[in-house]
């Protein structure tokens, strides 16, 4: 009877320590935790993969630093005139001309951010009239970058590459904005 109540016992205390380390392994929503919007994995600035959701979903989907700009909505990042004029600039500096001198009216129609500016970017690279990659990729169509390119680049162009290249650029310049701003 004795050895009955303390196998009982034991398998209880197993079960309480189980239970306890299962509870401490799941995120509670009292804000313990990696903080929303914050990305995973080496955040080193040397890391090839950094970057925001300006990749659209062609590439990776790590974050830079503590926000998520780039997967934010243009009208509700660019409310912000000191955000936009930062961002503007940081486009200026990596070349890209806005079309119409209005970043807020370019990226009208855009699901993100990012997804604008690396269009900006690609369109500045290829050659390729931004208004009809906006088209293609804010249009009816809703196309990814890289299928926009692919559709507007000619058969010469890596299509996957040059979106990359232009996730990238986008990331340093939205990067390079926020931490002015």
């Amino acid at each position: 009877m004795k050895s009955k109540f303390t196998s009982s016992l034991m398998i209880l205390a197993i079960t309480v320590g189980l239970s306890a380390f299962a509870l401490a392994q799941r995120p509670s929503s009292a804000g313990s935790g990696r903080p929303s919007g914050v990305g995973g994995g080496n955040m080193s600035p040397g890391n090839p993969n950094m970057g925001t959701s300006a990749r659209g979903g062609d590439v990776g989907s790590e974050r830079i630093g503590h926000t998520n700009m780039g997967e934010q909505a243009p009208a509700s990042v660019l409310n912000n005139p000191k955000l936009t004029t930062s961002l503007t600039n940081a486009l200026s500096k990596s070349g890209v001309t806005v079309p119409g001198g209005n970043l807020q009216a370019a990226c009208g129609g855009f699901k993100t951010l990012g997804q604008c500016v690396a269009a900006l970017h690609v369109s500045q690279n290829l050659n390729i009239p931004f208004a009809d990659l906006k088209n293609k990729m804010a249009g009816s169509t809703s196309e990814k970058l890289g299928t926009a390119i692919k559709d507007l680049g000619g058969p010469n162009v890596d299509a996957k590459k040059e979106a990359k290249k232009g996730t990238k650029q986008a990331d340093e310049d939205l990067h390079t904005a926020e931490a002015a701003s």
